[in-house]
């Protein structure tokens, strides 16, 4: 309960020389009101603490909106703050609700944490959007509310991320910040993806690196320095190992490092990929060379992946660092990608006799309709083909 207002124009000077409450008055505070602003009122409570407070009416129900206390909130900030929500009000908004709406509105990073990366362990891309999240996504938007990232936001970093790497990395971060907005307009957080707005960037899928025999030994022998190094803690041999793995089978990354030794048959020389791009299971057909690698691995009965991270119950991330460092040692020029093993192992396997379509088995790329257009290739072919690209990689490497 507050005592009968009294009404004048509100300056800051004015509202420092307003008196507490009486201790002994019925009223817990004082209320004054702003003779510019309708509503706009100034409680002084008996301890002289001052609040500015918005009196309304919204569908026949009186509301009391609190502005803030002075003087950390002072006539002007007060002012602004009654004729937002007056707008509002035009606008048939409740201020009110509208302030707990957006005290309800997560950050970036609380949405990524608690909403979308929860949702997202369904996909098959889930580490790659985590790993994403983690080192790039969030340090850049995690302290913006959802709704507060705008077209201009996302076209600008995804300028930047063409700059920094490529047309194509810059895509697939927009994919993937599509997908969260889509994600927030599914659940009533925003009312339009920003991302739809974004142009994606024309890319360049022609542009492949493939490695020279010279480029290849010397390759080759940068991976077993990078093993041997004294120094080198378990998850760079690790990551080195994974290196050498691609180069032996053209896997894709995502599916070695998924690789769990439970899907591994050494004897039969083959690897269950149960999560491929294509979206089914295949069986990669291990040649001489990976068969070999994978029985040295010192994870095999240690760990359920075959190329575990620091933790031994997680996979390894990413081995891109090590990558580099690799190239960098082996004396490599140009843009070299961890993916440009895989092409490298179809120019070994074509330039070897193998046929388009046993390379196109042998490296996953068929889809349904190609599965079986392909059908009457048959495994000893295939696993011809996979030999080629082990024994080809060997040779270079003690040429």
């Amino acid at each position: 309960m507050v005592n009968k207002t009294t009404k004048f124009r509100f300056t800051d000077r004015a509202i420092a020389k307003l008196a507490a409450q009486s201790a002994n008055a019925p009223a817990k505070a004082a209320e004054y009101t702003d003779s510019e602003i309708p509503g706009l009122k100034v409680e002084v409570s008996k301890t002289g603490r001052k609040v500015f407070r918005l009196r309304y009416v919204y569908r026949g129900a009186r509301r009391n909106y609190k502005l803030g206390v002075y003087p950390a909130t002072d006539v002007a900030a007060a002012r602004s703050r009654a004729l937002e929500a007056l707008a509002l009000l035009d606008r048939d908004k409740d201020p009110q609700d509208e302030r707990n709406r957006i005290r309800a509105m997560p950050t970036f990073a609380e949405f990524a944490s608690q909403t979308y990366l929860p949702w997202a362990q369904r996909k098959r891309s889930y580490r790659a959007d985590e790993s994403k999240l983690r080192l790039h996504l969030v340090p850049r938007f995690g302290h913006r509310r959802i709704d507060g990232i705008g077209v201009q936001d996302i076209d600008i970093y995804h300028g930047e991320v063409k700059v920094s790497h490529c047309a194509a990395t810059a895509n697939r971060h927009r994919a993937l910040l599509s997908k969260m907005f889509s994600l927030a307009v599914d659940y009533g957080l925003i009312a339009e993806n920003p991302c739809r707005r974004v142009r994606l960037f024309k890319e360049n899928n022609q542009v492949q690196r493939i490695l020279t025999k010279d480029e290849l030994g010397r390759l080759m022998v940068a991976i077993e320095a990078e093993l041997n190094r004294t120094t080198a803690r378990a998850a760079t041999r690790v990551a080195a190992t994974v290196i050498k793995f691609l180069l032996f089978t053209g896997v894709r990354r995502q599916e070695a490092l998924e690789a769990r030794w439970e899907h591994v048959d050494l004897e039969a020389g083959t690897l269950f990929l149960p999560n491929t791009k294509n979206g089914k299971g295949r069986h990669a057909l291990l040649n001489d060379e990976a068969r070999a690698l994978l029985s040295e691995q010192p994870s095999l009965g240690q760990s359920p992946w075959v190329f575990p991270g620091r933790d031994p119950e997680k996979p390894l991330v990413n081995p891109t660092k090590a990558f580099k460092r690799i190239l960098d040692a082996a004396g490599i020029e140009g843009r070299v990608r961890l993916h440009d093993a895989r092409h490298n192992a179809a120019t070994i396997a074509i330039n070897a006799g193998a046929s388009l379509y046993a390379v196109s088995r042998l490296l996953g790329h068929s889809s349904v309709s190609i599965t079986t257009r392909y059908a009457h290739l048959g495994d000893a072919e295939q696993r011809q083909v996979a030999q080629s690209v082990g024994s080809a990689i060997r040779a270079a490497e003690s040429a």
